[in-house]
């Protein structure tokens, strides 16, 4: 959920010289050449396609003291993790208080405005920013004590609120969810003059205000709750992790393990974001430091540039899915749903492999149709070597999962991950965190945490005006209604908002959107809680690599030089395990381990493993030549059946995938002389 640094040369921290002897001098690093021969700005790569990180780099005096308002944030953070989080209302007001400054002064009014000054409007709003929560802060016990009766100073104070936060949002998030936002305020307004089941009596400017900033139904509801604890935690922790190497350890370590083999480097991409995104939930930010070194590197071995770029996205963005650290999304649905994290995380488990094995396949059947191969041997580091200097940044990972597992709540367990991490980095010197170094994951954290922060806010009053006019219920009527009361019918149509909603949207404004709209709607149709969250979260960040607006893909073919639109086809296409995995855990729950007994897990992790195989091959079009039409609907119809939960399923989709298996081999005997692998063309 940070926003990352790219572990590149000129990028980031130096990457060390490559010493004589095994390509790495025994210290497990990968020597640097892959990544130095790129004539593209990763920042602007990551400002263009990602508004958090269009943030001013300010210098002198007014960069220093922003400066020590971001480390001030995260002080605060860290302080109510340890001894005690303050009322709701103050907490998130404060929270809010950070966020808002911090974003006016470090966010332009222009995304490609000037990002080297401050100006001094900015400085103003800045301060108003500041100044508006605080004033909750302050009048607290007088403005509970009126409680439904707001002065006139009170409801001025509640307008300018709801319109700093909208513009504040439009800066470090983006349009679509402010839209949104007005669009709910208004209907809040003009309920009376609508027709049909969307009229309701109507509010006026008053009392819609007063709802929105007074209660905890809106700006300080519960997703601006749940940044204001945990999430801003999460994200803190994944920025001391970066602080320590991690990024470039999970690279060395993935090139140890994949970077030999058929298509080495695509392998290294998959693998790489897998493990990234343990700790990170932002796909573009993924995208970019992973692939500033992997997609080159593909590109050198032969993939076309679509086909690298594609592939680092669609790995990239199968982060936010990947426990143990899921996207921010995933913190707002254990809040929502009232399911502990930690059961959320599990239930992720088995979808998250399927993704990433779909991935990985695909990758690999790919190498095969074009004959390439991987890195040589001499020029990687062993993985011996790498586990040896920095396998102890595994440490906090292993801990904040074993917390978790032990009933520690997110917050406590994030706290105790970020001091395991710094304790964990000072085992060896080459990690070894300085005085500098933490103060600047301090700054790095509370930063990648503003666009949560306003994310948040926005969808606070978007919830806000649900629970006031009861739009959630009535829009949910009105989907299943539309779909006749068909489930498959319901899905589609939920399918459709989510990705239509993830258009440049976060994934957390999508979430707090469809969760509030279209979930409700399953749910009304018997699917489980858990299920119906699930299926809007994750369609919600697949519109990451879905044209035409596929941030992720887009971000990856800057760096690849690929044509944006077909790079985002060919992400869909290797993510298709995502667009299938939501409907077959909807109609059986035992995917998302949900009455499953450790038997059918089992059997579920290993059919569903094959299932894959018969997908990717399908998706691809290759397994030992080019596959026909009825090879390709073998594959693809037995790979489907084989990934949902059933014996019966698993048995027929066996012998479908026997049979495409063997068509190729019957194939292959009649054509000798065609080399398989290197027949077909791009």
């Amino acid at each position: 959920m940070t926003t990352r640094k790219p572990p590149t040369a000129g990028t980031g921290d130096p990457m060390p010289e490559k010493p004589a002897g095994r390509g790495n001098g025994g210290d497990g690093t990968l020597p640097p050449s892959d990544a130095q021969d790129q004539n593209f700005d990763l920042d602007e790569v990551l400002a263009q396609y990602d508004r958090e990180s269009a943030f001013r780099r300010l210098t002198g005096i007014t960069g220093r003291l922003v400066a020590l308002v971001l480390i001030a944030f995260s002080a605060f953070q860290l302080y109510t993790a340890a001894f005690g989080v303050l009322d709701a209302r103050i907490q998130r007001a404060i929270h809010l208080a950070f966020g808002m400054s911090l974003v006016f002064w470090l966010y332009p009014a222009r995304s490609r405005g000037d990002r080297k000054s401050l100006p001094w409007y900015d400085v103003v709003l800045g301060l108003l920013g500041a100044a508006v929560p605080l004033y909750l802060v302050v009048f607290y016990e007088d403005i509970v004590r009126r409680a439904g009766l707001p002065t006139t100073l009170d409801i001025v104070v509640a307008v300018l609120a709801v319109l700093l936060v909208l513009e504040g949002t439009r800066r470090v998030v983006g349009i679509p969810i402010v839209v949104i936002a007005a669009l709910f305020l208004v209907y809040a307004y003009v309920g009376p003059y609508l027709p049909g089941f969307l009229a309701h009596r109507g509010y006026t400017l008053r009392q819609i205000a007063n709802h929105m900033y007074y209660t905890t139904e809106g700006i300080f509801g519960i997703p601006l709750g749940v940044s204001a604890t945990f999430i801003f935690l999460f994200i803190l922790f994944g920025a001391f992790l970066e602080k320590s190497g991690i990024g470039r350890f999970f690279i060395d370590l993935a090139n140890a393990v994949a970077g030999w083999a058929s298509g080495g480097p695509a392998k290294v991409a998959v693998i790489t974001s897998a493990l990234e995104g343990t700790i990170s939930g932002s796909s573009v930010a993924n995208t970019v430091g992973s692939g500033s070194f992997t997609i080159p590197m593909m590109k050198r071995l032969g993939y076309r540039p679509e086909f690298a770029a594609a592939v680092e996205a669609a790995a990239s963005t199968g982060g936010q899915i990947m426990p143990p650290i899921m996207g921010a999304a995933a913190f707002l649905m254990a809040e929502f749903t009232g399911i502990p994290y930690i059961e959320i995380a599990k239930a992720a488990v088995i979808p998250a492999i399927l993704y990433f094995t779909g991935i990985f396949i695909a990758v690999h059947y790919e190498a095969k149709r074009l004959g390439l191969k991987g890195i040589s041997r001499s020029q990687l580091p062993s993985v011996w070597s790498v586990l040896k200097s920095r396998g102890h940044l595994f440490l906090p990972l292993v801990g904040i999962i074993y917390l978790l597992t032990e009933g520690s709540t997110p917050m406590k367990a994030a706290f105790y991950g970020i001091l395991l991490a710094v304790a964990a980095a000072m085992i060896h010197p080459s990690t070894r965190m300085s005085a500098r170094d933490i103060i600047e994951a301090l700054e790095t954290g509370a930063r990648s945490a503003l666009g949560i922060v306003m994310a948040t806010a926005a969808a606070g009053i978007i919830i806000g005006v649900i629970t006031l006019t009861g739009l959630g219920l009535k829009l949910a009527s009105g989907l299943v209604a539309l779909a006749q009361g068909k489930l498959l019918l319901t899905l589609l149509f939920t399918m459709l908002a989510s990705l239509v909603l993830g258009m440049g949207s976060p994934t957390t404004a999508n979430y707090v959107i469809t969760s509030t709209i279209a979930a409700p709607a399953l749910l009304q149709l018997g699917v489980p809680i858990l299920v119906a969250h699930m299926f809007v979260f994750y369609f919600g960040i697949v519109a990451d690599i879905t044209p035409p607006v596929a941030l992720a893909a887009y971000a990856g073919s800057a760096i690849a030089g690929s044509n944006p639109l077909k790079t985002g086809v060919l992400a869909s296409r290797l993510a298709i395990a995502a667009f299938l995995i939501p409907y077959i855990f909807a109609y059986n729950p035992a995917m998302l381990l949900i009455g499953a007994t450790p038997g059918l897990i089992i059997q579920m992790a290993i059919t569903a493993v094959l299932g894959m195989f018969g997908v990717a091959v399908a998706a691809g079009g290759f397994y030992r030549a080019p596959l026909n039409i009825f090879e390709r609907l073998l594959f693809f119809v037995g790979g489907v059946l084989m990934i949902d939960p059933g014996l019966t399923t698993d048995l027929v989709g066996l012998v479908l995938l026997a049979a495409g298996v063997a068509s190729q081999l019957v194939r292959l005997r009649r054509q000798p002389g065609e080399p398989a692998g290197l027949s077909a063309q791009d």
